[in-house]
């Protein structure tokens, strides 16, 4: 079966990934197709409309509070920073200092290059590449070689999250296996996509993703690559306690268990429908999101969701969105990456407020994970 991988461009990029066996091409279906379409929806609609009493999910999103789904988008930009909520509240509105990273000068290259030798690793008759430039620009990477295998997306100030929203629809992306969302700054020397995949599927992974070099920017320790010593091809679980996360021999949840990050993450075809309701149109860092990723896993977040460690990738850490790439943009870079920080958490706070709201608002929704009475074991 095909699969679908997703990279950012300074951000945002994509790669998508299928047999070559496997590949179709769209076509333009005829009026009288389209006429019977139409028909066959409308239909639909009149059966919801008189059994919408039985009705508690939208396809795809059956194991989400109805209230979190949005099942729809647009092609409305949004800003790195300010109040995400500003329709709704009324309140005042700014964007920062705009002083994106460019790929068109030689301030460019370096990155250019770091994704060259990314998707030299993905081979072309089992991937196919979408790259997405949050600096709106494309004609910087024309003269280089793998860049005519790759569909090129751009909106300027965009995140990964806003663009897979709009251009990685489950019905799009419903012919690929697999999509990997990833950011830029991933350097793939210990990575092999096509074992990796081999992996996935014989541990049963529905969301997953590479182990991180210890070289790398680690936020959540269960993300890093296990130490050699027989431990095998995948961990689910981390079981100590380091900065302000704690997690015990009883931790049921994220980012203890049943999780990954962001930054590289690998979903199934069925994962990445139901994740894709959950994503937010206006909260376009996603923050928060991961901690709900489990409810997408179909079935049991604990041996569903992994992170594999035969596979791994250094993590970089380079802050792009915000930050400048020559002196006059650096005197404005501070601001700016206060801006999308700050923007950042303000998002984490709504996404936890909009999922609290959904469930209590959803007498139809039950929580596979609710957790157990609070118990000292282990502690």
């Amino acid at each position: 079966m095909p699969s679908l991988t997703v990279f950012c461009d300074d951000p945002p990029q994509g790669l998508i990934s299928s047999d070559a066996s496997q590949k179709r091409f769209f076509s333009i279906a005829p009026p009288a197709a389209v006429i019977f379409f139409v028909l066959i929806f409308l239909a639909g609609a009149i059966v919801t409309l008189d059994h919408k009493e039985n009705r508690c999910r939208a396809s795809g999103s059956e194991a989400l509070p109805r209230g979190i789904v949005q099942d729809k988008s647009n092609f409305e930009m949004e800003s790195l920073g300010g109040n995400p909520e500003r329709k709704k509240d009324g309140r005042a509105f700014k964007e920062p200092p705009r002083h994106p990273r460019r790929h068109q000068a030689e301030g460019g290259r370096p990155q250019a290059r770091l994704k060259g030798s990314v998707l030299s690793h993905f081979p072309a008759s089992e991937f196919v590449v979408m790259l997405f430039h949050y600096d709106g620009v494309v004609d910087g990477w024309g003269d280089l070689e793998w860049s005519e295998r790759a569909i090129h997306v751009a909106a300027r100030n965009q995140t990964k999250w806003w663009f897979a929203k709009r251009f990685l629809h489950p019905a799009v992306v419903a012919e690929y296996e697999y999509v990997f969302l990833w950011d830029e700054d991933i350097e793939v020397d210990g990575f092999n996509p096509v074992k990796y995949l081999r992996v996935v599927r014989r541990e049963g992974l529905e969301i997953s993703q590479p182990a991180l070099d210890r070289r790398s920017q680690i936020p959540h320790r269960l993300t890093a690559r296990a130490r050699q010593g027989g431990g095998g091809d995948v961990h689910r679980r981390f079981y100590k306690s380091t900065g302000h996360v704690r997690c015990y021999g009883n931790s049921t949840g994220p980012p203890c268990t049943g999780w990954v990050e962001m930054m590289v993450p690998v979903f199934s075809r069925a994962a990445w429908r139901c994740a894709w309701h959950m994503v937010q149109n206006d909260l376009i860092y996603a923050w928060g999101l991961d901690f709900k990723l489990g409810y997408c896993a179909r079935g049991d977040r604990w041996r569903s969701v992994g992170v594999v460690d035969s596979q791994y990738v250094l993590h970089r850490g380079i802050p792009t969105l915000g930050a400048g790439d020559n002196k006059q943009a650096a005197s404005g870079s501070a601001t700016d990456r206060y801006a999308v920080r700050k923007r950042s958490y303000e998002e984490l706070q709504v996404f936890n407020r909009r999922w609290r709201e959904a469930v209590a608002e959803d007498g139809c929704w039950t929580d596979p994970y609710q957790k157990p009475p609070a118990t000292n074991k282990g502690r």
